[in-house]
C-alpha cells in the first residue's frame, strides 16, 4: 500500500474522531458510538486510527450517528480521493467483472500507446473469448464475486477493437511463463497460442516474449501497463494500483525498457511461442 494512501486514509480517521469528539450533542466515546452504531469497538478504533478503509455506509452512519449528517458528502469525497488510486477488488467486483472490463474500456479508448508487461498470463488486449472467459471465472471463485462472465468476456472483447484502429499501438511483453501457465485447458490454450502467432507482425502490436533461458537484470516481477507515459497501473491480489506522479510513471518506464532488453521479437517470439504450443 502506498505512503499517500496510508497518509490519506490516517487523516480520514483523524476527521473522523473530530466528528466523534465534537457531536452537537456532547463528545461520544468511542465505546459509545461503536454502541449507537452497533460495531464493535475495534472498528471504531481501527477507522479513526487509519487502520482500516471505511466504505461509504460506513462513512453515512457515522455522520449520521454524531449528529452531522451534513459532513457525509465531505467524508466521501475524501474516500473518492484516495480510492481513485487504490482500487480495492472487493469493491471494484461487488457488481461482478463486467463494470471493471468497462472502466478499462474507457481507460483504453483514451490512451494511444500502451505499453504492457505481463509474466503470468497472456494479455487481456490479445486473449482469445474462451481463454477470457476461464480467467473471468477463476478470479470469480478466488474474490467470491459476481459471476457474469459472458458480460465481461463480451466486453474485453469489444476493448480489443481498438488494435484495429488507425495511430494506436501497443508494446507487449510477455514472460515465457504466460505461454505455458494452464489457467484454462490445453485446448483453450493451444487456441490462445495460435491466436499469439498470428499476432506477431500486426501494425498496432509489438509482441516481445522474454524466454526462459534470457539473461535478465531483473525479476519478472508483477505486471502492469503505462497509458501514454500519463498513468501506470498495476495489480497485486487486493487491489489495482492507479499511479499518476511522473517519477513513478518513469520507474515503470524504467523497468519495462529492461525487461525490453531481455525478449526477442518477430520470428523468434513466434519459435517460443511455438515451442510452448508443442509441449501441450
Amino acid at each position: 500500500m502506498s505512503t499517500d494512501y496510508q497518509q490519506a486514509r490516517a487523516a480520514l480517521g483523524v476527521r473522523l474522531r473530530e466528528l466523534r469528539t465534537s457531536c452537537p450533542g456532547g463528545r461520544l466515546t468511542g465505546t459509545h458510538l461503536a454502541e449507537r452504531l452497533g460495531w464493535t469497538q475495534s472498528k471504531v478504533s481501527k477507522l479513526e486510527n487509519g487502520r482500516q478503509t471505511p466504505t461509504a455506509d460506513d462513512l453515512r452512519s457515522w455522520a449520521e450517528a454524531t449528529g452531522q449528517p451534513w459532513t457525509n458528502d465531505e467524508l466521501l469525497a475524501r474516500l473518492k480521493g484516495f480510492e481513485s488510486h487504490i482500487r480495492s477488488w472487493r469493491r471494484q467486483l461487488a457488481s461482478g467483472h463486467r463494470p471493471v472490463q468497462d472502466t478499462w474500456n474507457e481507460l483504453v479508448t483514451e490512451t494511444s500507446v500502451i505499453h504492457e508487461w505481463e509474466p503470468a498470463m497472456v494479455s487481456g488486449m490479445l486473449q482469445t473469448a474462451d481463454y477470457a472467459r476461464h480467467v473471468f471465472i477463476r478470479y470469480a471463485e478466488l474474490q467470491n464475486s459476481v459471476h457474469d462472465t459472458e458480460e465481461a468476456v463480451r466486453s474485453r472483447m469489444k476493448r480489443q477493437e481498438w488494435l484495429y484502429r488507425p495511430g494506436k499501438k501497443i508494446h507487449v511483453l510477455l514472460w515465457e511463463a504466460a505461454l505455458r501457465t494452464l489457467v484454462c485447458p490445453p485446448s483453450v490454450l493451444a487456441a490462445q497460442l495460435d491466436r499469439l502467432t498470428g499476432i506477431v507482425g500486426m501494425d498496432t502490436v509489438a509482441l516481445g516474449v522474454v524466454p526462459f533461458g534470457a539473461p535478465l537484470k531483473i525479476a519478472p516481477a508483477d505486471g502492469f501497463w503505462i497509458f501514454d507515459d500519463r498513468l501506470a497501473v498495476t495489480e497485486d491480489w487486493h487491489a489495482e494500483l492507479w499511479l499518476d506522479d511522473a517519477d513513478t510513471i518513469a520507474t515503470y518506464g524504467r523497468v519495462w525498457r529492461t525487461l525490453e532488453e531481455s525478449a526477442v521479437f518477430g520470428a523468434d517470439a513466434q519459435r517460443v511461442i511455438a515451442q510452448a504450443r508443442r509441449s501441450l
